[in-house]
């Protein structure tokens, strides 16, 4: 049996599971979320192909990468699942799969489409209508494999002082993939796979929070709200000014919002 993935368990009570987007890894979450640690147990994962994970050859579709997360998350009877953007379609596709274990979700800027012309994701269509620029990067594998490629081994020590306002750990962990396991991942869980029929399989009553940045332009917010309003009892809390990391930018609101939606610990 293969290696599992990388991952860490912290503090004690409900279990809450994070799952990062791609190219992210733990570390993403890990400082971020630690006051939720006081009365919840954390589980960290490093999905598979990035950061201290297996990076196989193979082909990252969306039911391997759902196998190997349930290898780690199998450990316990139930949980809640936060994602972030790639992580977020992971895990609701993940609690279509296994309805009886995950008590609730918490999607951090959902990629989220609809249904595309060809079966897949609306994805895209979407990336290839931003402009020349966006689809030689996004929806072009060979460009987006090279580009893995080059910005690793000849620009991977630059990066941390060009990549803005990023917190110097998350631009360290992009560095951590592999070609395969990016661009594979990239267009079997976000391009391939459309997510609508996973949210048509949730369990009835399964509570979902969205929470999205209206400036988000990865994911644009307009879509999501389509998809809240086809879901009565789902919540959308929009960040505003915000972009596709609210971790990032709101860590102390989002954990606020983590902690009001999920069960306290019993004493």
């Amino acid at each position: 049996m293969s290696e599992e993935l990388y991952h860490e368990v912290i503090g004690s009570g409900p279990v809450i599971a994070f799952i990062p987007g791609i190219a992210a890894t733990t570390r993403y979450f890990h400082d971020r979320v630690l006051p939720l640690a006081a009365c919840h147990q954390l589980v960290l994962v490093d999905p598979l192909g990035f950061g201290r994970s297996p990076k196989p050859w193979t082909t990252y579709s969306i039911d391997r990468h759902l196998a190997e997360l349930r290898r780690v998350f199998a450990k316990f009877e139930t949980l809640t699942l936060v994602g972030h953007s790639l992580g977020a379609r992971m895990a609701v596709a993940y609690a279509a799969r296994f309805p009886d274990q995950v008590s609730r979700l918490l999607l951090l800027s959902l990629p989220y489409f609809g249904p595309g012309d060809d079966g897949g994701s609306g994805a895209l269509a979407y990336f290839r209508s931003r402009g020349s620029g966006y689809r030689a990067l996004w929806t072009n594998p060979i460009v987006a494999a090279l580009t893995c490629v080059i910005s690793r081994r000849l620009f991977g020590w630059l990066l941390p002082h060009f990549a803005g306002d990023l917190p110097a750990d998350v631009v360290e962990d992009s560095m951590t993939h592999t070609w395969r396991s990016s661009t594979s991942t990239l267009w079997e869980v976000l391009y391939r796979h459309d997510i609508s029929t996973d949210v048509a399989r949730l369990r009835t009553g399964l509570p979902v929070t969205l929470v999205h940045g209206d400036r988000d332009a990865s994911a644009p917010v307009e879509h999501v709200r389509a998809l809240a309003a086809a879901h009565p009892s789902w919540i959308l809390v929009e960040l505003s000014g915000c972009d596709h990391n609210p971790m990032l930018r709101h860590s102390v609101e989002v954990c606020g919002i983590i902690d009001a939606r999920c069960p306290p610990r019993t004493k």
